[in-house]
């Protein structure tokens, strides 16, 4: 299919954790036929097929991937403008390019997602927020390939965005796009709220080591890091998984954790916050193998 390709590829090189062992294939299509015809060869061969964009909320098995992994990335990641307030992204371009391009061209709306480390496509699957923002507050339609290989698209009320979630958690497609509508604003103005937000996250947040971001979904309520905290465990660690002091709402890599290592300590901690507080916490982090 003229893709690139690599084999028995480790996928601790893909994922923001630095964790996961070896996937079967690793394909890099570059446009939406190839992306088509991946689907269509893989469901006429009976090989799984996972998709994925920069491995920032994810946690690969230490056994690996039985599995064709397609990476969408920077081989599929073109950006443009469609109207004057709004922007078309494939889904494998990074949030924080796509926050870039909104500001050089003085498109308000995005700045919340500046410093979220994942893919377009991946912000729209979990309709990825932060400090009171999220996607769905300017997403209004997603391009995808369905899992016959067909091309189509969700807008408005059927993306079903909601808390991390959105309509691609049940319907098996692949995001191939996305559709955003923002408002003029004032480039200065964008610039000093992308700076404060930008120096928020590095002052509160572990990004001197790898992890997946937020490890836990926020409890109805409550705060996950501010519950774990409040049961002793900011700094509790499993091998080389450790629930952060910096911020005990991020499982951290120090080095050389495991996936084992990650879900024996995730577990500790919503065993030990349900048993102290009666919260349920369940984790943000999708755990593939």
């Amino acid at each position: 299919m003229n893709c690139h390709y690599q084999l028995n590829e480790p996928m601790s090189k893909h994922t923001t954790f630095k964790i996961g062992g070896e996937a079967s294939l690793v394909v890099y299509p570059e446009s939406r036929e190839q992306i088509s015809r991946l689907v269509k060869t893989a469901r006429d061969e009976n090989i799984r097929l996972l998709p994925m964009g920069n491995g920032s909320n994810m946690l690969v098995s230490d056994d690996g991937i039985d599995a064709c992994v397609m990476i969408l990335d920077d081989h599929y990641s073109e950006i443009k403008l469609i109207d004057e307030e709004t922007i078309y992204a494939d889904s494998g371009a990074l949030l924080i390019r796509l926050c870039r391009f909104a500001y050089e061209h003085g498109l308000t709306g995005l700045e919340f997602a500046y410093g979220i480390p994942g893919s377009c496509g991946g912000g729209a699957f979990m309709n990825a927020g932060a400090y009171g923002g999220d996607m769905k507050d300017v997403l209004y339609r997603c391009d995808h390939i369905d899992k016959d290989g067909n091309e189509g698209f969700l807008e408005n009320s059927d993306l079903k965005l909601s808390y991390r979630h959105s309509a691609y958690y049940e319907n098996d497609c692949i995001i191939t796009g996305l559709y955003l509508k923002l408002k003029k604003g004032s480039k200065d103005e964008i610039k000093a709220k992308m700076d404060d937000l930008m120096n928020r996250r590095k002052t509160k947040q572990p990004l001197e080591f790898a992890s997946a971001g937020s490890t836990f979904k926020r409890p109805q309520g409550y705060f996950a890091g501010a519950l774990i905290e409040q049961c002793g465990l900011k700094g509790k660690n499993v091998g080389d998984a450790q629930v952060s002091e910096k911020h005990a709402g991020f499982v951290i890599n120090r080095g050389n954790a495991t996936c084992k290592d990650v879900l024996e300590l995730c577990d500790e901690c919503a065993k030990t916050v349900f048993e102290k507080t009666g919260v349920k916490l369940e984790m943000e982090i999708r755990v593939t193998k």
